[in-house]
């Protein structure tokens, strides 16, 4: 294994005493990185540890080796610049293992399963338009209920910018997965800081929810039904909302990606803009799905979706992280899209399928599809 400089001049004459580990550990910011990968540390007195990553295309598994006589553990990843990814540390005491963050790591990431470590590779730094900028006014988040013909009913919330006039009219953006986008993904704080900087107009943002997205997420014909004909008439009597499909945009990650296109497909001519994140796009060209019987009824819409995508919409934003498995259908569907006459725009990070990915590809997601006062003069 070839050691990063630090733990080579750390391990050159033998073994090192505790004193000097811990200055290590003090003096160092974890894991190790260099320009052409990143070096995993662990210190404990333990039987095995192994890093569990969330790198598509390589081991899920990959144990660290001990040092010698002490109680570090290494392990060295080649890793391209401007890498991001997610792991924990499986760590082994006797018969017993479990699953914990890096405890010499500080950098996390949330999603609705709990906390992961964040490996920020060489070269990777998290957009300053997602931390808290004092300067933006804040929008505020209105709740909302709809009672659907559909879906029976539901709540919501809606976020709306600062400064709202109703004297004057709005572009939409329903967003599902909404709460999640809110917590895991900062989604208020960037709405705040694009809009204040001038980046995109003031938009109303309709934060929605599925209680059963396996159910409601997947080409399930009532939810795009709810969309078009309970939620937008709902927010329409509330906000003061422009009238054209331009002007109205739906967006989604993960199986939120496919219920947006699902949506726009079943009601063409009603969503002028979709903003694709991670689309779970499982489709066959031949055989089975080999996703499992939950991606059924996904394969089934998209497969009739590849058979006669018509124009659902006129513009979108597709984006896609390199270390995810679905990075080969994400990158199937943009040349179908682009034969409808799609305005697309097409984004791959060196990222896997989270929800800080989906966050820093938000600046560009939103000024592609609702170019604010800034970009309007620039560009």
């Amino acid at each position: 294994m070839t050691l990063a400089q630090p733990l080579r001049e750390l391990l050159a004459h033998g073994t090192p005493s505790p004193e000097a580990i811990d200055g290590f550990l003090a003096s160092h910011a974890f894991p190790l990185l260099d320009p052409h990968g990143v070096t995993f540390v662990f210190r404990g007195r333990v039987d095995a540890v192994v890093l569990r990553m969330f790198i598509s295309g390589l081991p899920a598994a990959q144990p660290l080796s001990r040092a010698g006589d002490t109680d570090l553990w290494l392990l060295r990843l080649d890793l391209p610049e401007g890498s991001r990814f997610e792991y924990k540390f499986e760590v082994v005491r006797g018969h017993a293992s479990e699953w914990i963050t890096d405890p010499l790591n500080p950098h996390r990431a949330s999603d609705p399963f709990g906390a992961n470590s964040v490996c920020q590779g060489w070269g990777y730094q998290p957009p300053e338009w997602t931390r808290h900028d004092p300067s933006a006014r804040p929008g505020t988040l209105d709740g909302l209920a709809v009672d659907s013909r559909h879906l029976g009913r539901r709540e919501l919330r809606v976020y709306v910018p600062a400064r709202f006039r109703r004297s004057r009219r709005y572009a939409l953006l329903v967003c599902h997965d909404g709460e999640d986008y809110l917590r895991y993904a900062g989604l208020q704080t960037v709405l705040d800081n694009l809009i204040h900087r001038l980046e995109i107009p003031p938009l109303i943002v309709a934060l929605t929810n599925s209680p059963d997205r396996l159910k409601e997420y997947v080409g399930f014909d009532p939810h795009a039904d709810f969309v078009a004909h309970d939620l937008l008439p709902a927010l329409a009597a509330r906000f003061p909302l422009e009238d054209e499909p331009a002007s109205r945009a739906l967006m989604g990650a993960s199986l939120g990606g496919v219920a947006a296109l699902h949506a726009a497909w079943r009601h063409p001519g009603t969503f002028g803009r979709l903003l694709l994140q991670s689309g779970s796009f499982a489709f066959t060209d031949i055989g089975e799905n080999r996703r499992g019987p939950v991606f059924e009824p996904v394969v089934k819409f998209v497969n009739a979706f590849r058979a006669n995508p018509a124009r659902p919409t006129e513009r979108i934003y597709q984006s896609c992280g390199i270390y995810e498995s679905l990075i080969y259908e994400n990158r199937s569907l943009l040349p179908l899209l682009q034969d409808q006459k799609i305005q697309v725009r097409y984004d791959e990070a060196r990222d896997g399928h989270n929800w800080q990915n989906w966050r820093d590809r938000l600046q560009a997601g939103l000024n592609y599809l609702f170019p604010g006062p800034l970009w309007m003069v620039y560009e």
